[in-house]
């Protein structure tokens, strides 16, 4: 039986909701923006009136001001964002029992058993779409295919308010002429790569060789060829369901820049904390580390370095992090406004790992037991009861 795959994307969520809320911001340009106070100042979202002109997600509140002088900007209201999300799963529970959440705004439907129903997946989109409008007053767009790549890259294909079939028999004529970054799992940095090979188009992708693909992008490269073919098979899975995480990091952007050397020690020992609880929470255990740094103006720069062993603890991340900062990166010249740590080429505590000659392994043992009855306290009498000193009195709260 031929497959059919909905992928439901509500328009602007965040601005349409604020619009709910307050019916006159409909007739000007909104932006939904975070904190200027805590230098989280970008655009999180936007209506259609400041989408006329110009103004981007991502993008920092004073270059959106710049394209549109009358922009209204208001804060994030997480709580009104998910009774929505969750009043709109709700309407496609009628349709369908496979739904996945792909974040608050976005939901692939498996109706391979039930669009016959409602006349077939196109008409199932255009009833879908019109009762999520008369019963919430939001939009969506909805892609209609025969798996959850081209249902996805459907609903991107036209907006606000649309339903779009890419079909078996037809996609090829659609889909192999579109940008390759219209595909999904084509970021920045591998349209780069593709674009310096001559590979311009979702056709050249699967035009290409799966050897040259790998050789350019490794696994993911040859998972690209079977996305741009059609041949992805993933299902629908139901439910909140979240697939096995490849990092674990946690970031913070701070109200001004950081130029000490001792400041910047601190709040990556504060940041690897995080991550390290993280780590033991899910039972993995990091091979590597990734420094992420921004400044004022969301220019960044990405350093990384494996660890002497597999670990799950604040002190081993905490020193492969600030060795990488003090020896690739010049405050200086690029002065610290946002940090991330980022644990990679994660592990489960049950699959073997390797550990180090040079380590002495009762002292990471001991540190390791340290930091779980650490965890233990903080879950039981608050996050932040006990933590390492130099954390304690640091003027930067995480």
């Amino acid at each position: 039986m031929e497959r059919i795959i909905l992928h439901c994307d509500l328009n602007n969520f965040y601005a349409s909701v604020e619009c709910l809320k307050n019916p006159a911001l409909a007739a000007v340009p909104l932006a939904v923006c975070g904190s200027r106070e805590e230098r989280r100042g970008i655009v999180l979202a936007k209506n259609e009136k400041a989408k006329a002109f110009g103004v981007k997600t991502g993008e920092a509140i004073w270059e959106a001001k710049k394209k549109c002088h009358a922009l209204v900007c208001v804060p994030p209201d997480m709580r009104s964002y998910m009774f929505w999300s969750k009043r709109v799963r709700g309407i496609y529970d009628n349709y369908t029992d496979v739904v996945e959440l792909f974040g608050i705004d976005e939901c692939w439907l498996d109706m391979s058993g039930s669009a016959h129903l409602f006349g077939g997946g196109e008409s199932a989109a255009h009833m879908i779409k019109e009762e999520i409008k008369a019963r919430t007053g939001l939009t969506v767009s909805c892609g209609v295919s025969f798996n959850k790549i081209f249902a996805k890259l459907g609903s991107d294909l036209k907006k606000p308010d649309a339903v779009t079939v890419l079909s078996a028999d037809s996609w090829r004529e659609r889909v192999y002429p579109l940008p390759a970054s219209e595909l999904m799992g084509v970021g920045r940095s591998t349209y780069r790569k593709l674009y310096s090979r001559g590979i311009f188009t979702i056709g050249d992708i699967a035009e290409s060789s799966e050897d040259f693909m790998h050789y350019l992008l490794g696994k993911n490269g040859l998972w690209l060829i079977r996305a741009a073919r059609g041949l992805d098979d993933s299902p629908v899975v139901r439910g909140e369901y979240m697939p096995e995480p490849k990092s674990i990091g946690r970031g913070a952007t701070y109200p001004h820049d950081i130029i000490r050397r001792e400041e910047i020690s601190t709040l990556i020992l504060k940041l690897s904390h995080e991550v390290a609880r993280k780590l033991r929470a899910h039972r993995f255990f990091a091979g590597s580390i990734q420094l992420t740094i921004k400044r004022s103006d969301l220019s960044h720069r990405e350093y990384g370095a494996p660890l002497s062993s597999f670990t799950q603890t604040a002190y081993d991340i905490w020193r492969c992090a600030l060795e990488l900062f003090l020896s690739r990166h010049d405050v200086s010249a690029f002065p610290v406004r946002a940090l991330t740590v980022r644990a990679c080429e994660l592990r489960g505590e049950r699959e073997p790992r390797q550990l180090s000659l040079f380590e002495d392994a009762r002292a990471m043992e001991k540190r390791e037991r340290v930091e779980r009855t650490m965890d233990k306290i903080n879950e039981k009498y608050g996050k932040r009861t006990i933590q390492a000193a130099s954390c304690r009195f640091d003027p930067v709260r995480i």
